[in-house]
């Protein structure tokens, strides 16, 4: 059986939302509420919580509202295995064919959410992302140093023509997005990868925030190194990339 058809019980959605989570116990009930305010009558959602090994109380918090949200899910990695396996093992289990993602820790708004789903809609199969360009940050001037000069540096080897990739919020097909090559640190990487398969890429500016409890699970230098030899992967596949031929069956 597939991840698809795997969660039985309710109506097959047209929009899944992918929260990767750790450790944000106290942020797990504002989210939801604020993701069903943005979504409640527009669209038949399920919100996939991805509950990369907390040992907090996220688990619990994430039960609790499962008991009085039928659209809900939670998906547990036994350890941490990072963002980029978190997002996707929600895609994977994924039942909508736009899927959205966004941040737990509250600093991503889910007001924007409607913006990136509509931009995949109104695509028609042309839009393969939508990438969400962080405005006004509220970080510290350390971490829109580390993100200016990440953005910078990557745009400069990859041409991808996205400023931000950092950003949580984004929205793409569930299919393009199965079709990428996986490895650690591929959500950093999406706007190039989805060109790279032929795909266009919407821009949406989203307004950051202050998260609403905890601290950042991600710090600058241990991904650093591992960053620029992801960095020196994507080109690689991008330089190898040949187009699909054209065929024929005879008959």
């Amino acid at each position: 059986m597939s991840d698809q058809s795997s969660h039985s019980g309710q109506p097959i959605p047209d929009v899944s939302i992918v929260v990767p989570v750790r450790n944000e116990q106290d942020n797990v009930a504002p989210l939801i509420a604020e993701i069903a305010a943005a979504l409640d009558g527009r669209w038949a959602y399920e919100i996939i919580y991805v509950n990369d090994g907390s040992t907090d109380a996220t688990g619990e918090r994430l039960a609790a509202e499962m008991r009085v949200r039928k659209n809900l899910r939670q998906i547990r990695h036994a350890a941490s295995s990072g963002q980029s396996a978190a997002v996707r093992t929600g895609v994977r289990f994924a039942r909508g064919q736009i899927v959205a993602t966004l941040d737990g820790d509250g600093q991503n708004n889910p007001a924007f959410l409607p913006n990136l789903i509509e931009a995949i809609e109104k695509g028609n199969g042309r839009i393969g992302l939508a990438a969400g360009q962080r405005v006004g940050r509220k970080d510290t001037g350390f971490k829109k140093f580390q993100s200016r000069t990440a953005n910078g540096v990557r745009n400069l080897i990859l041409r991808d023509g996205t400023r931000d990739t950092g950003c949580g919020l984004k929205g793409f097909r569930r299919d393009v997005f199965l079709s990428l090559p996986y490895f650690d640190g591929l959500h950093r990487f999406l706007p190039a990868l989805v060109r790279r398969e032929g795909f266009d890429i919407a821009y949406v500016d989203v307004i950051d925030r202050p998260r609403h409890s905890g601290v950042s699970n991600y710090g600058f230098f241990d991904r650093l190194w591992i960053g620029i030899m992801d960095l020196a992967g994507v080109w690689w596949l991008i330089r190898r990339k040949k187009s699909t031929p054209v065929a024929t069956e005879v008959t």
